[in-house]
């Protein structure tokens, strides 16, 4: 039975999809690995989706669509830059795209695109999609999924580790010395998804190369504490959130009494606040950890890196690589890991994580282009069925 799968992932800061291939024989391996751009109108349209408008509904459905077919692209990207073929993957494990992230309320939601149909049609492959939505239907936040990854991936024994994860949003994962005591994690708030858009807005760039913008800047006391007050980073977990909620809109009230404020200066207190809330919130987590292991794009912001090492002095920072996979492609290989979970039957969630009231199984399969797909059963089906008749 083959053991590669692919994970599929694009983030909250819209910056491509990630496909990553592993083999999860034992213990997971990257075998290859494919960024797949997204096309600048399309980013465009998604990221104006992701706050409320006009007409949304039909341009909901036209993105599905052309995401489905995006994810597939990088699919056979993928398996030619590996020289494998369809037939010798397992299962896809597709994230999509996060539209919507509405964990809290009377009527907990969470929408992702990037039509799973289409990926399995299109590919062959057997594809897991819409994965948080079983944890909120358990009475979890449905996020963050990664940390059942990082404790398989990650763990050691006789160390507080942290896993961070540096997207749009950041979130951590705290794996215990103690192999005994439940990993814990959560959305910590901004990671490079408000630094992305303040650049977007006044440099028409897509992100802050090595956080220079925000290092030619000063922070500024006043707006970084008004920032600060906001009642998510005092929220104890679980808890998770999206560029939904921490968005420009966001930002804009807080920026009213500072009018004058030179927009760098706003970029380097934005990555001050990314820094300050991570570092507050793990340090009221875990005390002490002994070491943080940090993937995702942000790993790449020189800026928010430096004040990251400050902040968390003595505890020591590294890169992912170091414990074994790159820090650009955790969160998809996590994906790949979650749709063998899913398909041996397997929990995929944390309820120590996500507040959900019993593990579950994650997701829904949609078949590749296998014996059930082409209309006939193996000879183990026949025999069940023949049982089943008997009976």
């Amino acid at each position: 039975m083959t053991t590669y799968y692919i994970g599929l992932m694009s983030g909250t800061s819209l910056d491509g999809i990630d496909a990553a291939l592993l083999d999860l024989r034992q213990r997971p391996h990257l075998l290859a690995q494919h960024s797949h751009p997204l096309p600048d109108p399309l980013r465009q349209q998604l990221y104006q989706l992701q706050t409320p408008g006009e007409n949304e509904l039909s341009t909901m459905m036209r993105l599905d669509v052309e995401l489905g077919r995006l994810f597939a692209e990088a699919v056979h990207a993928l398996l030619a830059k590996a020289d494998k073929r369809a037939g010798e993957i397992a299962a896809i494990g597709s994230h999509g795209q996060t539209l919507r992230h509405y964990p809290d309320g009377p009527t907990p939601s969470t929408l992702q695109i990037g039509d799973p149909n289409l990926i399995a049609e299109l590919t062959g492959i057997t594809t897991v999609a819409d994965l948080r939505r079983r944890d909120l239907a358990a009475g979890g936040q449905g996020a963050p999924l990664v940390p059942a990854f990082h404790a398989a991936m990650f763990h050691r024994d006789g160390s507080n580790r942290a896993i961070l994860n540096l997207g749009g949003i950041a979130n951590l994962t705290l794996l215990p010395a103690d192999n005994q005591a439940a990993v814990t994690g959560f959305d910590t708030g901004p990671g490079n998804g408000l630094l992305d858009s303040w650049i977007a807005r006044h440099q028409q760039q897509r992100y802050d190369r090595d956080g220079e913008w925000a290092a030619s800047g000063h922070v500024h006391p006043g707006l970084l504490e008004r920032l600060l007050h906001d009642p998510y980073f005092a929220r104890p977990p679980p808890k998770s959130t999206g560029r939904e909620y921490f968005n420009l809109n966001w930002l804009q009230p807080a920026l009213e009494p500072f009018a004058d404020l030179a927009p760098r200066d706003v970029q380097a207190t934005l990555c001050e606040l990314s820094a300050r809330s991570i570092a507050e919130a793990l340090q009221a987590a875990m005390d002490p950890v002994e070491e943080v292991l940090i993937c995702g794009g942000g790993i790449h912001n020189r800026a928010l890196y430096q004040r990251l090492e400050a902040l968390l002095t003595p505890a020591r920072l590294a890169s992912t690589a170091e414990a074994g996979l790159d820090p650009d492609w955790v969160e998809a290989a996590a994906f790949a890991w979650l749709a063998k979970q899913t398909l041996a039957g397997d929990p995929g969630n944390l309820p120590s994580v996500t507040g959900a009231s019993h593990p579950v199984v994650l997701g829904g399969i949609y078949p590749g282009k296998g014996p059930r797909a082409e209309g006939r059963v193996t000879r183990d089906e026949e025999k069940l069925h023949h049982e089943d008749t008997k009976a």
